[in-house]
């Protein structure tokens, strides 16, 4: 049977537009399922810093949702410390700085050191009051050597105390920058002291090994660059232009 230069070319068409409908059902299924799994692994993340998760351990989306059932999401002014009733709670901190009317330039001193060009008008924080894990945890940001490093910081409820701290995304030279991912390492921040009463911030991640244990943690051995970021991020965020003001209203509110 012979076909037609018509027909072969009519049929030739369907089969591209069914196929382009097919690989773009996929993607888009495949790219909500992405969007799924990193929203959940930051919920994780959030759980671990409070210590309801262990490292490792891995729970069901369902169990995940049963956990933020008790967690309190709050969007706050970075200025002025408010929260902000009736906020977008799915707000992108990182993403809205860049517009002009969801940022503002950091200070140069910051920008140098942490790489944070520009600082979201609203902050993003967890008030968590699950009993024996009461804590406030807040997003974190700042270059590395090789990336910019993403995580999350547990405070006491009086803001003055470190509960854990852990990162969910860089790209740090593995056993290098890289053991900001190891617990033995992250096992020394809880019970640190993160601010005092004034707001100034008195944790630091030192070059060697700690000598006044109750504000300071050793150094990432050979990744002297990656530990002063850690530490620049952390001036940064707890400070005034960063969680600051919110932090001084927690304490204030107590």
């Amino acid at each position: 049977m012979e076909f037609s230069n018509k027909y072969i070319l009519g049929f030739s068409l369907a089969l591209c537009l069914v196929s382009s409908l097919v690989v773009s059902t996929v993607h888009v299924n495949v790219r909500e399922k992405q969007i799924e799994n990193a929203a959940a692994d930051q919920k994780s993340q959030v759980l671990q810093v409070a210590g309801l998760l262990a490292a490792g351990e891995k729970l069901e989306s369902e169990e995940i949702d049963a956990y933020f059932e008790e967690i309190e999401i709050l969007i706050v002014n970075r200025v002025s410390g408010e929260i902000i009733e009736g906020a977008d709670a799915d707000v992108d901190s990182r993403s809205a700085a860049k517009t002009t009317a969801g940022g503002s330039d950091a200070p140069e001193v910051h920008a140098k050191a942490t790489g944070v060009k520009r600082l979201a008008n609203e902050l993003r924080a967890y008030r968590i009051q699950v009993e024996g894990h009461e804590c406030l945890v807040l997003e974190i940001s700042g270059n590395g050597l090789w990336s910019t490093l993403l995580g999350y910081i547990a405070l006491s409820p009086d803001t003055l105390e470190v509960r854990g701290i852990t990162y969910y995304s860089h790209k740090e030279t593995p056993g290098l920058g890289g053991e900001v991912d190891n617990p033995r390492w992250k096992a020394q921040w809880p019970g640190k002291r993160a601010l005092n009463a004034d707001g100034d911030v008195l944790i630091e991640v030192i070059k060697g090994k700690a000598k006044d244990k109750d504000r300071q943690v050793d150094g990432l051995s050979g990744a002297t660059i990656t530990t002063r970021g850690v530490n620049n991020m952390l001036k940064l965020w707890l400070g005034e232009h960063g969680y600051g003001p919110f932090l001084a209203k927690q304490r204030g509110a107590l």
